[in-house]
């Protein structure tokens, strides 16, 4: 289902302050997310890296900042955000576990200003508990917070800024167990978006593989205009390890379920799905694969007109994975099919 639609995927790595998720895509959506540090070197060069020096990787898109994994419960009623070492030299506002990091602000201004990456703050993550929000109108509220946060500054706002001035480029949603009220939460936020026609927001949600994910089929059963989702195919039985390479069928892994979610019940007709894979043997309990054998479960995945790139939990586990970063990127480009000279960032 290669249509004539079909854009460069793109890679995408998932940083935060603690943990590090890195995406790739056929050059469509290429993202890599950090923040966690999960690979869990202390110091090196394999310890999690500033978010400025995964940005200057030309193999990464958009970078999702993990985790804000407190929204309402931190002390002072204030959110709360874990970025593992990159948190060494930043302070807290008083009277809260907010914190306050310029250095952060500044390599997200250089991120996307000298290199042109995508970022994203990510909320959510296996430690968040809160369970959502307790009314729609207490999901509103929060969504504006969180915009005056994190969003373009307001004028006459005294609400804390962690990373100053700097504007990120959307949210990114991992829940792992039920919330409740998160559609007027994800709303709230995509009308905030329109408020501000200065550049381009995005919303995104990392559901994991059995469909529907029990933690935000609310959200993608049509009730958010999602601009991508990235899938984990990890840690489950529809995980990469449960491809079989040329079956007629895929029992397990079950990348055409979420094609046909995109095509027949998402709210963004045109939204994208990433394929959501660990960055190294410890990044996840079961479904790493190495290069050799992802390869034909990316090309697989390129027949679906909804598949938009490669998700790479984490950017310190795929950094001290030598070369795989690399190999995804030529995996996800190789297609004669692509279109070249385009490019294509959600």
């Amino acid at each position: 289902m290669l249509g004539s639609r079909r854009t460069p995927r793109a890679m995408s790595l998932s940083t935060g302050v603690s943990n590090t998720t890195v995406c790739a895509s056929h050059k469509k959506l290429r993202k890599r997310c950090a923040g966690q540090n999960s690979y869990g070197a202390s110091s090196g060069s394999l310890a999690q890296q500033s978010l400025a020096t995964y940005c200057a990787n030309t193999d990464i898109d958009i970078i999702p900042m993990a985790f804000l994994y407190q929204i309402t419960s931190g002390t002072g009623g204030q959110p709360v955000l874990n970025f593992a070492n990159q948190e060494n030299d930043c302070t807290t506002f008083s009277g809260t576990e907010l914190i306050d990091c310029p250095n952060i602000g500044a390599d997200i201004t250089t991120c996307q200003k000298t290199y042109g990456k995508t970022i994203l703050l990510s909320v959510g993550g296996a430690t968040y508990t809160e369970g959502g929000f307790t009314s729609e109108a207490a999901a509103v509220a929060a969504a504006k917070d969180l915009w005056n946060m994190f969003g373009p500054e307001q004028w006459g706002s005294s609400t804390p800024r962690p990373f100053g001035s700097a504007v990120i480029d959307g949210f990114d949603f991992d829940f792992e167990t039920s919330v409740t009220n998160t559609v007027a939460f994800a709303n709230e936020l995509r009308s905030l978006f329109a408020t501000d026609t200065s550049k381009k927001y995005y919303l995104t949600a990392a559901p994991q593989c059995p469909y529907p994910d029990a933690a935000d089929n609310s959200m993608l059963s049509g009730g958010v205009h999602f601009d991508a989702i990235f899938v984990q195919f990890y840690n489950n039985y529809c995980g990469l390890q449960s491809y079989v390479a040329g079956a007629a069928n895929e029992w397990n892994f079950n990348f055409d379920q979420w094609d046909t979610w995109a095509q027949n019940v998402s709210a963004n007709p045109d939204v994208k799905v990433l394929l959501g894979v660990p960055g190294d043997t410890s990044a996840a309990g079961s479904g790493y694969e190495p290069l050799s054998v992802l390869q034909p479960i990316l090309e697989y995945c390129k027949q679906f007109d909804s598949f938009g790139g490669v998700m790479v939990w984490d950017a310190s586990q795929a950094y001290a994975n030598a070369g795989f970063l690399a190999g995804v990127k030529s995996c996800l480009t190789s297609s004669a099919k692509m279109i070249r000279g385009m490019r294509w960032r959600f």
